[in-house]
This record gives structure tokens, C-alpha cells and sequence, in this order.
């Protein structure tokens, strides 16, 4: 009786430490095959783990309403050792996005890089790198 009672916290506790791992989602929803370079404007950076989310709005096509679109990064610790802060877009600013569109059309991508279009400043993440170096 003894022993099965042992068993069953350590399985427990393996199971535990095992679902953040699991937790942790592919890229396989993002099409690296395809880059996409938009002219775009901020309406939000939300600055959240596990990863920062940056929503931006498109211009709409003539008597379309405006698009906004969802563009995934890697995780606030990752991007601030790149030099980034919760303060590096803000809602208005106007850029230039390069990023990988999500395979099932909806609108969404991996960021890749935005260049502000009233400075010229470039900024970059690659998810991939970031998330899994080494991957290709």
C-alpha cells in the first residue's frame, strides 16, 4: 500500500512540470515560404506572456472598412534583451511591416521587422530565433 501511494505524487509532480512544455504551440501556423509588406498603423502593443502581440490596421481597399490585423512576437523577456520596451509602439504610429501570414488566410502573421515611416527607424524579431534557435 505503501508503495503505490509513493507512485502516485511522483507521477504527479513529472505530469505537472511536464504541461508547460506541452503548452507551448508550433509555428506550423505561420507561412515562412511567404513574406508580406504592408504600409500600416498601430492601434495596439500588448506587452504579454507568453507572447507580445502587436495589432495594427490596415488601409482599407476603396469602400472597404479598415482591417486590423494580429502579428505575433516572441515573449517580453526575449524581446527586451533585444532592446525593446512595452514603450516601443504606440497606438498612431505609422510603419512599414514585414511579416508571414498565417497559412489559413485569416489576418494574422509573425513578425519580421517594421520600419516607422515619420523616422526611418528599423525595428526587427524573428519569432523563430528567438523561440527555438536553430530552427529553420
Amino acid at each position: 500500500m505503501k508503495s503505490r501511494l509513493f507512485r502516485f505524487p511522483t507521477a504527479l509532480a513529472a505530469l505537472l512540470m511536464a504541461l508547460p512544455v506541452a503548452a507551448h504551440h508550433s509555428f506550423a501556423m505561420f507561412d515562412f515560404s511567404k513574406t508580406m509588406t504592408v504600409k500600416a498603423t498601430v492601434t495596439e502593443f500588448r506587452w504579454t506572456n507568453p507572447h507580445v502581440a502587436l495589432l495594427v490596421e490596415f488601409p482599407p481597399q476603396p469602400g472597404a472598412t479598415p482591417e486590423v490585423w494580429s502579428m505575433e512576437l516572441t515573449s517580453p523577456g526575449n524581446l527586451t534583451r533585444g532592446g525593446w520596451t512595452r514603450h516601443s509602439f504606440k497606438p498612431g504610429d505609422r510603419i512599414e511591416l514585414v511579416f508571414n501570414p498565417l497559412r489559413d488566410g485569416k489576418h494574422g502573421g509573425a513578425f519580421d521587422k517594421a520600419t516607422f515611416l515619420d523616422t526611418g527607424q528599423v525595428i526587427s524579431s524573428d519569432l523563430r530565433a528567438a523561440e527555438k534557435p536553430g530552427l529553420q
